[in-house]
């Protein structure tokens, strides 16, 4: 997830980076900005991440936070929704039936109820990195439960090449994070190892 405030001063350099390293889902996530300068942001981590992929030879699919017409401007893959946005059919139905949609979750019954979306980040798993807690983490024994509800669960919050491997072990489909990556001294290096731990789990 790609938050200005966790990226440094280059923030689409470093998305190409770890999109090449292994990154496969990009979520422009930016709730500063609006209008054109939120349009332009987009367009600039979208290339990024497209120059990426090309580089590596692998697929990314881009999606963005919560403003599905965003996300059809840039021709984004999809669109993540949080709890205030809209519903996941207005969303199919405006960005098309292939579209990449997502959705927050925060409790196992939140992820069992997501059943039309494709992907749900549950969180926090751990306590996170790249933001004050304002949650108590939910722990493994909850991911484990939302995996088995039949969504695809990406494990969200506090998520560190030391525990990615429980995660995926504990039934996560992938992991989502900000501050393990966007926050590292070297992001290529960092990528390659989660990715490394997500194959291994």
């Amino acid at each position: 997830m790609v938050d200005r405030d966790a990226a440094g001063p280059d923030p689409a350099r470093a998305v190409r980076a770890a999109v090449a390293a292994g990154v496969d889902l990009v979520q422009v996530r930016e709730r500063r900005l609006g209008g054109a300068r939120l349009l332009a942001h987009a367009q600039e981590i979208a290339a990024a991440a497209r120059r990426g992929a090309r580089e590596s030879g692998a697929a990314v699919r881009v999606v963005v936070n919560r403003r599905a017409d965003i996300a059809l401007a840039i021709a984004a893959d999809g669109v993540h929704l949080g709890f205030d946005g809209m519903e996941i059919g207005d969303a199919r139905r405006l960005l098309g039936p292939r579209a990449f949609i997502g959705v927050s979750a925060h409790s196992v019954a939140e992820v069992a109820a997501a059943t039309d979306a494709d992907y749900a980040h549950l969180a926090p798993i751990f306590p996170p990195l790249s933001k004050r807690a304002t949650r108590p983490a939910l722990g493994l024994e909850a991911l484990a439960a939302a995996a088995r509800s039949g969504v695809a669960v990406l494990a969200q919050g506090g998520i560190t090449v030391e525990n990615a491997r429980d995660a995926c072990r504990a039934g996560a489909a992938g992991v989502a994070v900000t501050g393990s990556i966007l926050l590292s001294a070297d992001v290529v290096n960092t990528t390659r190892a989660l990715r490394d731990a997500l194959n291994r789990g």
